[in-house]
């Protein structure tokens, strides 16, 4: 962190160059999962500054204590330490490079951890002109549900200069118990891509399986207990299985068909680039655009067990 007097200071270091104690930060992107996120921060005693682009999902965060900036730019005027959690590529572009953006008001040597799942070459690009105006971008993407981030057991990983990892880890502990430094920039985002490849295929082939007993005149419910009770159990399987039950399924969906197939088509597009195959990935994805097909796509992923029923006229 470059010469910033003592008072303007994120982190209280202790002898051996690692921060101490809760930190002030400024916090992009207040969707769902960032306000869950903001939470667990204030309740850890975290001072946060939030941004979102519609100000009023930030009225109940400002309620339990989160501050206020009105652009990215004067957010990261006033932050030695920002974290962004944002739909897309271009939703981060746009927010650290575009007009009114981090960059116009960065500090020097100031950190920004971007939790957004987007591709490892966008992200990239974009930490490489935050270095370039003088400050540290990490890859941190967070592997979690909204009940296990609240449950204080989610997973992140990051990617990018190590010292800079060191500096953050306390913050990124207060989100959740698993950090993991993965490597370079955007190493990171290709283990989040790959984790989100084998838990949607994961969840497909439950549906599949649970489609298959239920058509052979198995209750559902008897079934589902099996599989929860089976070597097959995970716990992915553990909280999001029951949603294809009667009346389980979530009003508001934790990831709806568009985010999860989003993510998909991102592992599928670096399969290509790398020439890996991937064809249990490609699978699952033609069973998310047929949800999208029959106009599911707003609902919880798992409502592709709805398209296996139809499939095996049960619906």
């Amino acid at each position: 962190m470059a010469n910033l007097p003592e008072q303007e200071q994120s982190f209280a270091y202790n002898s051996r160059g690692v921060a101490a104690g809760p930190s002030p930060i400024g916090f992009l992107g207040l969707g769902a999962m960032g306000a869950a996120i903001v939470r667990r921060l204030l309740a850890a005693g975290h001072q946060v500054t939030g941004w979102n682009r519609s100000e009023e999902k930030a009225a109940p965060l400002r309620a339990l204590g989160m501050g206020w900036a009105p652009s990215p730019r004067q957010l990261a005027a006033g932050s030695d330490v920002m974290v962004s959690i944002l739909t897309d590529a271009n939703a981060l572009a746009q927010v650290v490079t575009g007009p009114g953006g981090v960059l116009e008001g960065l500090r020097p040597g100031a950190i920004l951890a971007d939790m957004s799942t987007i591709s490892p070459d966008s992200s990239s690009a974009v930490a490489a002109k935050v270095a370039a105006a003088g400050g540290i971008m990490l890859d941190t993407p967070i592997s979690a549900s909204l009940a296990t981030l609240e449950a204080g057991s989610a997973s992140i990983m990051v990617g990018g200069d190590a010292g800079a990892y060191e500096r953050l880890r306390p913050v990124l502990l207060a989100i959740g118990p698993k950090v993991t430094h993965i490597g370079a920039n955007g190493q990171a985002l290709y283990v989040k891509l790959a984790i989100n490849l084998a838990l949607v295929v994961q969840v497909v082939s439950f549906c599949e399986g649970v489609a298959l007993t239920e058509k052979a005149g198995i209750k559902r419910e008897v079934a589902v207990d099996a599989f929860l009770k089976s070597v097959v159990a995970s716990p992915v399987l553990g909280y999001r299985g029951p949603f294809i039950l009667e009346g389980r399924m979530p009003k508001t969906a934790w990831a709806d068909v568009n985010l999860q197939q989003k993510d998909l088509l991102l592992a599928l597009e670096v399969g290509r680039k790398l020439g890996v195959a991937l064809p249990t990935a490609a699978a699952a994805n033609e069973m998310l655009n047929a949800a999208r097909g029959m106009g599911l796509q707003d609902r919880d992923f798992v409502v592709v067990y709805e398209v296996y029923r139809a499939l095996g006229g049960m619906r």
